[in-house]
């Protein structure tokens, strides 16, 4: 008798095979994707935890504070949160809250209470609690009877007066003396840190060591001085009593005592190219100056040239551009593209960066703290844009309403349609006063961004009628003194008119008596310009618009009336780039589809692969809001950089290899200098390959012709590299996609940027040039690679799972029918 064994089958083994393998699939990492905010990894690892302590009378010791970043620093903001507080006492400054300040200081064990900027921000001119005011008899333990001068890191004289001016004031302190802490014993703030470029008084990341050794950038310091409820004397605040307050402030010796100290390192500030390197100009778009900031250290060592930045605006880049010759060399950054005229040379135009512009906002509720969620719609912008809202045109409270703004909410917080969209904002309704800051700031000049900003509102038909004084639907008009401007047709405008002629007096003039001539303000007073998107962020992120409306018999100019600590309420229109390093809250805005989207790297990369070629030339990508659907960014623009090939060929070669580093290892996403800033998406494939493509055009100083016409539907048809040739009628990326590049955030306008890699928010390598991996997204789709592997991961596993199923299938059916067979 013969015995057969039970071996398995092929078809068997296969399909176990499969389900196997498809479990495998599911099992396996995908590459990381990257968001416009930090991702893990480097400088974002710095962060630090530290407890406090018992003192004498309040016990801190649960208090637990973290600082998200210590290390890479430069001019930009820092999250610091905590647990395990004791919950602020109603009332302000009356118990249990933390005060924040910047000090500089080379001891390793930390600062001295000299060393901090502390007591320009008070809210009550002559409370020891928010000055620099010390005295023995309300701190036994304090040694001074006046006040602690601030002596400052640069060598100067100390302070001379309790509030003293000289080096930090209320527009420009970075200290937060009021932070609450809430319920649940938690706190969350964003916290200015400033360098040595901002502050030279503190001289974070000046180099200390001497010449000719290894550069030591002087580290600074970020101290917390948590408040209890007694005083230094050991009473106690009445909880019953609101005005029973803490009368002492944080530099008195008790109070100092309890400080946390967190060490905080910073990118150097100092020139970081040896001196008699080339130098060579780079100016434009803000979009791209923390980009570039960023690259300055790595290009030098890398090209052995300077090259300087002067965010002056793209306009006057192509105009410099169009202007170049041998002997005045120029690379210009630009969003819309330089039309070449007919007998001019031809010019490159290589994509560099994707961002765009964000609405940053910083409003505080005195019970939940900073707000982080705000949804926009076009019309609520354009209703900001022309300040259609009582309390944003000049008007003294009690006087009557003004005609051109009459029968209109007093603010966005009192707009049906705000309230609608953002119902978390009902208890803003009619709080404040009609001089509050509320609203939108925005920069001074003409730019490509701010046409782009129009461009979305004309692209909306709700907008587009409310700016061509058709009233919304609950009755609302636009103030009558923007009518007739053109702002819902005139798709060429790229500023902001502050149409309104308006004038009141002075906020509390009204009560002076005998003073003839008393102040008055207008719209500008009210709500001045920023000085550039980057300025717009900073003073969003200081919860201040500068505006100047208070009036002061004893200052010949008018005051600013600042909102005080739990009640800012500031928006600006910003760049992303900014808003992300100072930690902003930014708007979702209303896109073409209804979708409300914020500027991340998927959505921005999604709408650079909405646009379409530029009808002035077909190498550039128009911004085009009307096309961002689903989930892309209205407001995403690519900056491109632009050179003449009418420049000697040494030239040529600087500006082609600044070119192909921005596009290579500038496309890293980090906080190292030579990366690229968080609040930019990583250039796509094939712009990159388009901006390898100019940068080998340009050092050849001259544009490839076979002949043959360019598709104007096709950006990648044409075989001149994104050149400006004939009329603008011209090519594009090499690859023949329509999709964007990397585009950045702005530092403040009109210094260059030549010295300081602390300027910068951003990383070193890349897959092509130091090994990094780079995460760069195809532009056709908008998908970086981990998504797209996520998707054909499924795909595969799916096929996997099916085939198993169906090889499996074969012998169970074939087993089953074997047993019914009699």
């Amino acid at each position: 008798m013969t015995t057969t064994l039970n071996r398995p089958r092929p078809r068997v083994l296969v399909a176990v095979g499969s389900l196997v393998a498809a479990v495998l699939v599911a099992l396996l990492p995908l590459p990381p994707t990257t968001s416009a905010a930090a991702a893990d990894g480097g400088a974002e690892d710095s962060g630090v935890t530290q407890t406090g302590k018992k003192g004498k009378y309040d016990d801190f010791s649960d208090l637990r504070v973290t600082v998200d970043q210590t290390k890479d620093l430069r001019g930009q903001g820092v999250r610091v949160s905590w647990e395990g507080g004791a919950p602020t006492t109603p009332g302000s400054a009356r118990g249990n809250y933390l005060q924040i300040m910047q000090c500089w200081g080379d001891d390793p064990d930390g600062p001295d209470r000299e060393q901090c900027v502390f007591g320009a921000g008070g809210v009550l001119p002559g409370s020891s609690t928010y000055s620099r005011a010390v005295s023995s008899s309300a701190d036994p333990a304090e040694t001074r009877s006046d006040f602690v001068p601030f002596r400052p890191a640069n060598g100067e004289a100390p302070t001379a007066e309790a509030f003293d001016n000289t080096y930090f004031g209320p527009l420009d302190t970075n200290e937060q003396n009021f932070n609450r802490t809430f319920a649940n014993g938690t706190g969350e703030v964003e916290f200015e840190v400033q360098d040595g470029i901002q502050a030279d008084y503190l001289g974070c990341g000046v180099n200390t060591a001497p010449a000719g050794s290894t550069p030591a950038p002087r580290p600074c310091w970020l101290v917390v001085v948590p408040r209890g409820t007694h005083k230094p004397t050991g009473d106690a605040v009445d909880p019953d009593n609101v005005s029973s307050t803490l009368t002492t402030s944080p530099l008195s010796a008790t109070d100092w005592s309890q400080r946390i100290a967190f060490r905080l390192d910073f990118l150097p500030v100092d020139n970081f190219c040896p001196e008699g390197r080339a130098e060579r100009p780079v100016t434009g778009s803000e979009l791209a100056a923390d980009a570039v900031s960023s690259w300055q250290p790595k290009l030098c060592s890398s090209t052995d040239t300077a090259f300087s930045y002067d965010p002056a605006g793209e306009e006057s880049a192509r105009i410099g551009v169009s202007s170049t010759t041998t002997d005045a060399p120029l690379l210009g950054v630009t969003v819309d593209p330089v039309t070449r005229v007919e007998g001019q040379p031809d010019v490159v135009h290589a994509p560099v960066a994707v961002s765009g512009l964000a609405i940053g906002f910083f409003i505080e509720s005195p019970n939940r703290g900073a707000m982080p969620e705000l949804k926009l719609t076009p019309r609520l912008v354009a209703k900001m844009l022309t300040h259609s809202y009582v309390r944003t045109v000049p008007w003294n409270n009690g006087s009557p309403t003004p005609e051109h703004v009459k029968g209109n909410p007093q603010s966005y917080f009192d707009d049906p349609e705000f309230k609608e969209l953002n119902p978390e904002f009902a208890e803003f309704a009619n709080d404040g006063q009609p001089s509050a800051q509320l609203s939108l700031m925005v920069p001074t000049g003409n730019s490509d961004t701010t046409r782009l900003l129009w461009n979305w509102l004309q692209s909306d038909s709700e907008a587009r009628d409310f700016l061509s004084g058709k009233p919304d639907p609950w009755g609302m008009r636009m103030n009558s003194y923007f009518q007739g401007l053109g702002l819902d047709e005139d798709t060429s405008l790229s500023d902001f008119p502050k149409n309104d002629p308006t004038t009141v007096l002075g906020v509390g003039a009204e009560e002076a008596t005998g003073i003839e001539d008393l102040p008055t303000y207008g719209i500008t007073a009210l709500d001045p310009f920023t000085d550039d998107l980057h300025d717009g962020a900073l003073r969003t992120r200081r919860g201040n618009n500068n505006n100047k409306v208070l009036y002061d018999p004893t200052s010949v100019n008018r005051t600013e009336l600042k909102n005080l600590p739990g009640k800012r309420t500031v928006m600006a229109v910003v760049d992303a780039v900014s808003a992300e390093r100072y930690g902003l809250s930014t708007a979702a805005l209303r896109n073409a589809a209804g979708q409300f989207v914020k500027p991340t790297t998927d959505t921005l990369l999604k709408g650079v692969a909405a646009m379409q070629p530029s009808p002035d030339n077909a190498g550039v990508l128009k911004p085009d809001p009307a096309r961002a659907k689903g989930q892309a960014y209205p407001l995403t623009a690519v900056t491109y950089a632009a050179a003449s090939v009418n420049q000697g060929a040494t030239d040529r070669k600087a500006y082609a290899d600044f070119i192909r580093f921005a596009a290579g290892p500038g496309q890293t996403p980090g906080l190292s200098a030579g990366e690229l800033p968080y609040g930019y998406a990583p250039l796509p494939a094939d712009l990159r390959e388009q901006a390898e493509t100019a940068a080998d055009d340009l050092e050849r100083g001259a544009v490839p012709d076979d002949g043959d016409d360019p598709d104007p539907d096709d950006p990648g048809g044409a075989d001149s590299g994104g050149l400006a040739s004939g009329g603008g009628d011209t090519a594009g990326t090499s690859s023949g996609t329509d999709a964007g590049g990397v585009s950045s955030g702005g530092e403040s306008g009109g210094d260059n940027t030549n010295a300081s890699a602390s300027e910068s928010a951003a990383g070193n390598g890349s897959a092509s040039a130091a090994g990094a991996q780079q995460n760069v997204a195809d532009a056709k789709t908008g998908f970086t690679p981990g998504e797209v592997l996520g998707i054909i991961r499924w795909v595969l596993l799916v096929v996997l799972f099916l085939g198993g199923a169906a090889g499996l299938a074969g012998p169970i059916m074939l087993r089953l029918s074997q047993r019914r067979t009699p």
